[in-house]
């Protein structure tokens, strides 16, 4: 085991501040999932790598109501502890983070009702070990503008820290590490033209980290300034349903050189989903160190899963409805979770349920007719795929299973799709680690 995997938890995050300015700058990134294959598959990645590995659950989807997964923060890491057991991987290892936490759930309620979940919520996160904890409390409630003010945005981020600190003491674990602000558009891709993307600039990423300081000693919590490690800030990356803003240093250089003035920090790049190996080897060149990818995991498992549902239907499987007929049933009986977000007709909106980027079938797959129309698929497939289908319906997998690294077999074949997913990550980390 190599001196970086065997740091401390909290070190892995906190390196990253004192490495961004050498020669070999750090980084690490942040698995925003709760699927059960893509946590299992960042894992097994984490193992090939030889470094920890950083799950991030958000607000939406765990909390201490449950949020959409049923899942409390307790219940989620020991979820994925269990799926960590079952593949070696030491627990130790994990990193825990919550991710925009803060009143966005109960935004339709009004703001003190609203932050009062949230106190309970990142109370709860902390208690559950979650070391790495983004404040994010920059969303209107009830009565108020869609977005607030730098100040009162800090405010009720202090708010929450005082919370978090509390909690931490309370259940004897360690005090966490925060990331503060927000990035624009909010998360799950974007709603609007691609080109309309603004890089944050620099005067704002330098007032956001100063009215976040200045809040929190107000709040009493002088000592975890110390523990203010990130800032999130929009580097210029984007997806929306149908197309992917690629990262441009030379747009971002003036937010990048803003970190001469913030020692103490780096900057943590949201909606990385999609980005090619070389734009997310700049950005961490640049110092946007913490690299956050949700969608784009799920996005390569549904790939998988329909390409293995095609070849299903070719070998004549069809006794049941396929995966695709089954999931475009689900989503039509509850469509809250992708109607606001896909326009167009009728046509143009199926098409972006199954397809689009922003991934919002995500949602979908922890409901049980999901669960066992996958099981169902696996079970057809199981006892192998002839090799000409994986190179006509998985061809990016199939030089690899020819030389029998993957095994032909559809779970495997899901994982590898979603490694692939991550080995841009890889890439763009490994050299800067390695020196390269």
């Amino acid at each position: 085991m190599n001196s970086f995997m065997a740091q401390n938890r909290e070190n892995v995050l906190a390196r990253l501040m004192g490495a961004r300015i050498s020669p070999r700058p750090g980084g690490i990134t942040s698995i925003c999932s709760a699927h059960p294959l893509v946590i299992e598959a960042a894992l097994r990645n984490g193992l090939a790598e030889n470094t920890p590995v950083l799950i991030e659950a958000t607000c939406n989807q765990v909390n201490h109501d449950g949020g959409y997964t049923g899942m409390s923060p307790a219940r989620f890491r020991e979820f994925v502890e269990k799926i960590a057991d079952t593949i070696g991987f030491a627990t130790g290892n994990i990193i825990f983070g919550g991710d925009h936490l803060g009143p966005n759930p109960w935004r339709a309620l009004p703001a003190e009702q609203a932050l009062e979940k949230a106190e309970d919520m990142v109370a709860a996160y902390v208690a559950a070990g979650f070391e790495k904890i983004h404040l994010d409390t920059s969303m209107g409630c009830a009565g108020e503008p869609t977005a607030l003010a730098d100040d009162l945005t800090a405010i009720r981020a202090a708010r929450l820290a005082v919370v978090a600190e509390k909690a931490a003491e309370r259940a004897g674990v360690r005090r966490p590490l925060y990331i503060v602000g927000t990035e624009v558009p909010p998360p799950g891709g974007a709603t609007h033209a691609l080109s309309s993307i603004e890089v944050t600039r620099p005067e704002a990423a330098l007032q956001t980290l100063s009215v976040h300081k200045a809040a929190f000693v107000k709040a009493g919590i002088d000592i975890a300034l110390e523990r203010v490690i990130g800032v999130v800030v929009q580097p210029g990356v984007e997806f929306d349903n149908t197309g992917i803003a690629v990262y441009r240093r030379e747009h971002a250089c003036q937010l990048s050189a803003a970190l001469q003035g913030m020692p103490d920090v780096v900057f943590e790049a949201h909606s990385t989903d999609y980005q090619p190996a070389a734009a997310l080897s700049a950005l961490v060149d640049d110092g946007f160190a913490i690299l956050k990818v949700g969608p784009g995991l799920t996005f390569a498992l549904r790939e998988a899963l329909y390409g293995l549902d095609t070849i299903a239907a070719v070998l004549g499987n069809t006794s049941e409805d396929s995966l695709a007929t089954t999931m475009e049933d689900i989503m039509l009986e509850n469509p809250s979770h992708w109607v606001s977000h896909y326009p167009g007709d009728d046509s143009e909106r199926r098409l972006q349920r199954h397809f689009s980027y922003s991934d919002r079938i995500r949602y979908y797959w922890p409901d049980e007719r999901a669960e066992a129309a996958v099981n169902r698929l696996f079970a057809k497939l199981n006892h192998g795929i002839p090799l000409p289908l994986i190179s006509q319906y998985l061809g990016r997998l199939h030089s690899r299973v020819v030389a029998q690294k993957i095994p032909p077999r559809p779970r495997e074949l899901c994982l590898a799709a979603i490694e692939d997913a991550l080995a841009p990550y890889n890439a763009a980390i490994r050299s800067k680690r390695d020196g390269g």
